[in-house]
């Protein structure tokens, strides 16, 4: 009988932000309870990430080392990586059920009792019919881990679709949440004296409800909690509009530090990657919020040794970097991702070179921070 459960969270924020609603339905709605150590579970569940091979890697490995020390364990695979086909073939005999975070919640105790019997015959559970992603679960109280500081997902999905990324399949088109459901969960919060609110989205600034846009939203929220600190993530360039600035400049209690990615200096590798903006836009959009907020700091995104990225292409994002002087990044290699559009364009660039490229740029991290 499954009465306890062990949760593995790999990947970013978004993935941490649905654990924690995970966690709150499996105990409230499901009656299990949350262990601490796999090995006192009779479930373990990964919230995946497909962002990063690193993170798959890791999935495949601590499902192989369950399977062999606690052939006993059931196992649900569930986020991005519970679609990928080429995941379900590989690891099908090692694992119970594969569910999307689409349908997760749509999960009761029968289906819990099916997963009790080995040797289901169907391990893909599938009861969300459409493909545009259901946003109910965000109703579900979150279990959080740190009541000061907490993430609040506005929106989910995406609709860009850049070249290296698997979001918009994994998770679908961008839905966005009712602002009166945001204020809620907020308010719930700010009740446990939470000091700091980030707002999440795979593409934070094109929330959109009704006549709510993200300035909108992000205005009302800081007028409504002034002794809240409000930021958010993940912003794209090309949604960060002038209204967003002028609120972010308005409001002292959101955040001064942006996190605005830029993955590439090279307009041929932007390109490439479906990023519709180029150096030239994106270095006119920070000198335009620098001139608004003087105090302003910057964060990115980069992928390095992204195919076709020459020299000279790097070379490109070592000037944004020199102008910008970001105080920090997220530095990621180049992995090819099954099922986007860059997949097919293999890995060309060398390991080798990746990592001198990334050490270059870990450098000029560190001397802005001087």
């Amino acid at each position: 009988m499954i009465e306890k459960f062990y949760l593995k969270t790999l990947g970013c924020q978004m993935n941490f932000s649905d654990s924690q609603r995970i966690t709150s339905f499996l105990e409230k709605n499901l009656g299990l309870k949350k262990e601490n150590l796999i090995k006192d579970s009779d479930l373990v569940i990964f919230n995946t990430c497909g962002v990063r091979q690193s993170a798959e890697n890791r999935m495949f490995g601590q499902v192989h080392n369950i399977r062999k020390k606690h052939p006993e364990i059931k196992i649900i695979i569930t986020g991005c990586l519970s679609k990928r086909k080429d995941v379900i073939t590989k690891i099908s005999p090692k694992v119970d059920l594969f569910v999307s975070i689409q349908d997760f919640f749509l999960l009761n105790k029968k289906d819990f009792e099916k997963l009790e019997k080995a040797n289901q015959n169907n391990k893909q559970f599938k009861k969300n019919g459409s493909k545009k992603i259901n946003c109910h679960y965000f109703s579900i109280d979150p279990e959080y881990r740190d009541k000061d500081s907490i993430f609040v997902p506005i929106m989910t999905g995406c609709n860009n679709f850049c070249s290296y990324c698997v979001v918009p399949y994994a998770r679908g088109r961008e839905v966005s949440r009712n602002p009166g459901q945001i204020i809620d969960e907020i308010r719930k919060a700010f009740y446990y004296n939470c000091q700091k609110v980030t707002l999440l989205g795979q593409n934070v600034n094109s929330y959109k409800f009704k006549d709510f846009d993200f300035p909108k939203l992000l205005d009302k929220l800081a007028k409504k909690f002034p002794k809240i600190k409000f930021d958010f993530l993940t912003s794209h360039p090309k949604d960060f509009s002038d209204e967003l600035i002028k609120v972010i400049y308005e409001n002292k209690n959101i955040s001064k530090s942006i996190h605005l990615p830029v993955q590439s200096g090279s307009d041929k590798i932007l390109k490439a990657m479906n990023r519709p903006y180029t150096k030239k836009h994106y270095l006119n959009l920070i000198e335009k919020i620098k001139a608004k907020i003087p105090k302003v700091k910057f964060s990115t995104d980069i992928i390095i040794g992204f195919p076709g990225e020459t020299q000279k292409d790097f070379n490109r994002t070592v000037k944004v970097f020199k102008k910008v002087k970001f105080y920090q990044a997220f530095l990621n290699k180049y992995s090819p991702r099954p099922g986007t559009k860059a997949f097919k364009l293999g890995d060309p660039v060398d390991w080798s070179q990746k990592k001198q490229r990334e050490k270059i740029l870990k450098n000029l991290i560190n001397q802005s921070k001087n």
